[in-house]
């Protein structure tokens, strides 16, 4: 995949508008997710999520949804380190959040599993002459 640049709108209706549509809807379980392998700062996460995806979700920033899983209990502060002048916030995922977590990624699951197996019968679905072909 390439990576784009541009603004959301300049993206609507192109790959990279879906890249971007996918990566809004998923960011609290990414978020989440990291925090279950370890308490982590918002940079650091997003440095994390390059480097695990190589480069394909990138973030300038994330600290909406930190603040919002804050709100709602999923993760919490879980202290604060000064390093060469800068304070950094870490962040730990809370029982609650590793419930939500799992919920995230069972209703993702189910929705991407849904669509691939759609995609998959591509062709196949209908006749010749648009009839639907049984077992579809």
């Amino acid at each position: 995949m390439s990576k784009s640049s541009g603004t959301a709108a300049s993206k609507s209706g192109t790959p990279a508008g879906l890249r971007e549509a996918m990566k809004k809807a998923t960011t609290e379980m990414l978020v989440l997710f990291l925090l279950r392998q370890k308490n982590m700062y918002a940079y650091e996460m997003i440095q994390e999520l390059s480097r695990l995806t190589d480069g394909v979700l990138t973030f300038s920033t994330l600290y909406l949804a930190i603040y919002r899983l804050q709100a709602q209990g999923q993760i919490r502060e879980a202290e604060k380190r000064i390093t060469d002048n800068r304070t950094r916030v870490y962040f730990a995922i809370t029982d609650q959040g590793r419930t939500y977590l799992q919920e995230l990624i069972r209703e993702y699951s189910l929705l991407t599993q849904t669509i691939q197996a759609l995609l998959s019968k591509d062709g196949k679905l209908y006749g010749e002459d648009g009839s639907c072909i049984s077992g579809n």
